[in-house]
């Protein structure tokens, strides 16, 4: 073939001070990031059989000079926590000469910031990829590739390039079955993105991406990185048995994860179904235990329960909840540390991403936030963190100081020792698993060294380890390797926790004396209202 191309797909850094980064309990397992960058391996089955293809993920292994003078073609792109890194290599493959394209999440809802790169895919890759490549064969070295918003047929999705891979690089693989969630949470960008009507995979084709990872040599732990796994039910009710049949013929070797909304608990069929698959973990938007708050998000499908039980349920059919949790919403009439508090430990959910309110580029939100005047600028460089550390973007109704102590009391609470293993403890007396765990090489090495590490952790950690341990190997040892799970995480959230709890005194400090955005806003306004 004459029209050959060398691409070079770079997977940009995420932002060290990532509450996803997990680096301790990557460590402990010998991985190097949690999660593979699905979305390159896709995009990369889009492309010409002929095209050679190399990927370097920047958050498990160097980019060196040699793999970018061999290339053509530079692809990347990625999501919000990775836009310096990305902008970074955009301005080095410009300096070079070298042809970028970027996509992905951000480039999609802020296109603008990456106008420098010479193609952009904004939206889904599946059908219009074949217009860039046309393009490209053409000797065209710009230009822009739109998708509609949530209309891409995905069982025209390939199989991912996971060969491409270094597969023991990572905590989990990701596949996917559906994309979309049918609900409308106002800070929600997913909806945005994909729409809200979930587009389903056939079941030929999941099963063929767990078939190309079983032959890979690949076992252990497959995300399922679906916006809402259950947004069709009717689908997945479908899918499931085929999954259930297929994980017997192969003797189990993979355990799933996923992310769902509350209303799983609604439904035991599916919930028994998820578990005979050999699910284990899901992650839920919780946001918020206030309703007024909830009803004003839209996020209405978790008003009409009691959150206690419904994590009861989903836990007593052997799938532990992991969940999210957002301060600094409008509708907070007062301090809502106690409450968020009291949720969490009433729930027993031990892993809490809480994070403060972020207005994301292409939400109803940020177009409410905007028209009211309240939204700062946006000046294309992100923070050092995520949501943990940068949010509140914007003028929030409540004293920004008191927003901000709030938070400080909620991650100082859930995240202290006693609290977190008490949380873990409780989890591995519910959790009931109707298949054991299966042993991976490598195990037995990942706890000797959690059980090392542990005591050097912080003080006032080991004691509550080993009672949360004690009791489990008691009470339920089938649940042992999940309370061990996140017992891991917290070397990672212990000490995450921590580090967030320290930028937030410094930005209250700031408060205190009147500086930050906040302020910053007050001076720019009143400086254009001066006479001259």
């Amino acid at each position: 073939m004459t029209d050959g191309c060398r691409v070079l797909m770079v997977f940009p850094l995420f932002n060290a001070g990532s509450f996803w980064n997990y680096t301790e309990a990557c460590d402990l397992s010998g991985a190097r990031y949690p999660a593979a960058p699905l979305g390159l391996v896709t995009v990369a089955a889009l492309l010409p059989q002929h095209w050679e293809i190399r990927l370097v993920n920047r958050n498990t292994e160097p980019l060196d000079d040699a793999a970018f003078a061999w290339a053509d073609l530079v692809m990347t792109g990625g999501m919000l926590p990775q836009r310096n890194d990305a902008l970074d290599l955009i301005e080095r493959c410009i300096k070079a000469g070298k042809p970028v394209m970027v996509g992905g999440p951000d480039v999609t809802s802020s296109p603008a910031l990456y106008a420098a790169a010479n193609f952009q895919v904004l939206g889904e890759a599946e059908e219009i990829m074949a217009d860039f490549i046309a393009a490209w064969r053409r000797g065209k070295r710009h230009g822009v590739f739109e998708a509609p918003m949530g209309k891409t047929d995905v069982t025209k999705s390939p199989l991912p390039r996971f060969d491409l891979l270094k597969l023991d690089q990572y905590l989990h693989v990701g596949v996917q079955f559906s994309r979309g969630c049918p609900f409308s949470c106002e800070f929600c960008d997913i909806i945005e993105l994909y729409g809200r009507v979930p587009r389903t995979k056939t079941t030929t084709q999941v099963l063929a991406e767990l078939d190309a990872l079983y032959a890979l040599g690949y076992r252990g732990h497959v995300d399922f990185v679906d916006d809402n796994l259950i947004g069709n039910k009717k689908a997945l009710r479908q899918f499931l048995p085929a999954l259930q049949h297929w994980q017997e013929g192969k003797k189990y070797p993979f355990a799933f994860s996923t992310e769902a909304s509350i209303n799983l608990a609604d439904d035991a069929d599916l919930l028994r179904s998820l578990s005979a698959s050999n699910f284990f973990a899901v992650f839920i938007g919780i946001e918020s235990p206030d309703t007024d708050t909830l009803v004003m998000t839209q996020k209405k499908q978790n008003t009409r329960r009691s959150l206690q039980q419904s994590i009861a349920t989903i836990h007593g059919a052997g799938i532990f909840v992991n969940a999210g949790f957002i301060v600094g919403f409008d509708s907070e009439k007062g301090s809502i540390a106690r409450g968020m508090i009291d949720c969490i430990e009433d729930t027993a959910i031990p892993v809490c991403m809480v994070g403060l309110l972020y207005a994301l580029p292409t939400t109803q939100l940020t177009r409410r936030l905007r028209a009211e005047g309240r939204l700062f600028a946006d000046d294309g460089q992100t923070h050092s963190g995520d949501q943990c550390t940068a949010g509140l973007n914007f003028e929030t109704t409540r004293p920004r100081r008191d927003v901000l102590d709030d938070y400080r009391t909620v991650l100082a609470a859930i995240y202290d020792p006693v609290a977190y293993f008490g949380r873990v403890r409780r989890l591995g007396r519910m959790l009931r698993r109707v298949r054991p765990h299966r042993m991976e090489r490598g195990d037995l090495r990942s706890f000797m060294r959690l059980l090392l590490r542990i005591h050097r952790a912080g003080p006032g950690t080991a004691g509550p380890f080993w009672r949360m341990l004690l009791d489990c190997v008691w009470h339920n040892p089938r649940a042992v390797p999940y309370v061990i799970m996140t017992s891991a995480l917290y070397l990672h959230l212990g000490p995450f926790s921590r580090q967030v709890r320290g930028e937030i005194d410094r930005e209250i400090a700031d408060v205190d004396a009147g500086r930050g955005p906040v302020y910053e806003r007050v001076r720019a306004a009143d400086a254009v209202l001066e006479p001259a």
